[in-house]
């Protein structure tokens, strides 16, 4: 098995209803994604996917929640645009692109800060 993790990140503000505590507030990250994608093959070329592909791909997926606040998008209609529901929605969106590749999302990292993160692993696993 082969895995290839790329890194990117964005900035962005959000808020978390009823959650309690000052994240109730509107405030604002650098968030740090991290994708792993994996396959047990590599192609004719020996690569398991081109990181220009994951990185064209997930610049797109981003450029629509950079400087943005992600309660207003349509992403996270009726759900709080926490650390947790973004990697879920990077991972979900990036699995279509990645399979038409020939190889399947493992996990999405999310990073707040230096020393907070959470991990989407999708149930396909």
């Amino acid at each position: 098995m082969y895995e290839v993790t790329i890194i990117k990140s964005f900035s962005a503000a959000h808020l978390l209803a009823d959650i309690g505590g000052k994240c109730e507030e509107l405030h604002g990250h650098n968030f740090k994604v991290e994708i792993t994608v994996a396959a047990r093959e590599l192609d004719s070329n020996g690569l398991l996917i081109d990181f220009r592909f994951l990185k064209k791909h997930l610049n797109e997926i981003l450029e629509d929640m950079d400087h943005k606040h992600l309660n207003k998008l349509s992403s996270f209609a009726g759900i709080n645009p926490s650390a947790e529901n973004i990697a879920r929605h990077i991972c979900e969106e990036m699995a279509a692109k990645v399979k038409m590749a020939g190889v399947r999302m493992v996990r999405v990292k999310i990073w707040e800060s230096e020393n907070a993160a959470v991990t989407y692993i999708p149930e396909s696993l």
